[in-house]
Formats: C-alpha cells, structure tokens, sequence
C-alpha cells in the first residue's frame, strides 16, 4: 500500500492511489504527492514507535497515580520514600517519552 501526502495540511493517507480530498483539509488530489519507499517506511516505523510512547506515558501517569497514594498512606518513611521515588521516576519518564514525541512531529516522523 502506498503513502500519499497532502501538500497542503501534511495528512498522511495510505492506499493504492491519492484520494479525491483530504480527509482533513479539503484539498483535491492534485495537492498529494506520493511518498518515496523509504519515507512510508520511517512513517510506519515511526507510527509504531509514537503508540508505543502514548502507551508508555498512559502507563506511568498509573503508576504516578498509584504512588501519589502510597505517599499520601504514608504508612512508614520506607515505603513513603519508594512511593516518591516512584513518582518522581514515572513523571520523568512520561516527560521524556512526551518530548521525543514532540521531536518526531518536528521531523516529520509521525503518520
């Protein structure tokens, strides 16, 4: 299946030949182009790599979740300090992963 790109708005659509409009913007088919063998690949790759971040970040936003509550139980200082750890590493992360999202769209890796 092929990768056409809308030169007007940059909607990625995948099939066999340009649509008649964009599906986002309106734009005829004359204002797709077709992308090269190796920019639909990245794209793909780069698809598979943002969903595994969103679900990487919706996964730690859990745990942050999970571990404001154990703070907040503060049972003991030892389990209150794994909790803060916890957290502190989870938003981190989740900041990180967000960011290289973030650098994909500026490069054009996204889909």
């Amino acid at each position: 299946m092929q990768k056409w790109k809308c030169t007007v708005c940059g909607f990625i659509f995948d099939g066999d030949a340009a649509p008649e409009k964009c599906p986002n913007c309106g734009a005829p088919k004359e204002k797709f182009e077709k992308l090269s063998d190796e920019k639909a690949q990245l794209i793909e790759r780069s698809r598979l790599s943002n969903a595994l971040h969103v679900k990487l970040i919706t996964l730690l936003t859990e745990v942050s979740e999970i571990a404001d509550k154990g703070v907040k139980d503060n049972l003991d200082p030892r389990c209150r300090e794994i909790f803060a750890q916890a957290k502190e590493m989870a938003d981190l992360i989740a900041q990180r992963s967000r960011t290289e999202i973030q650098s994909h769209i500026g490069k054009g890796k996204w889909g």
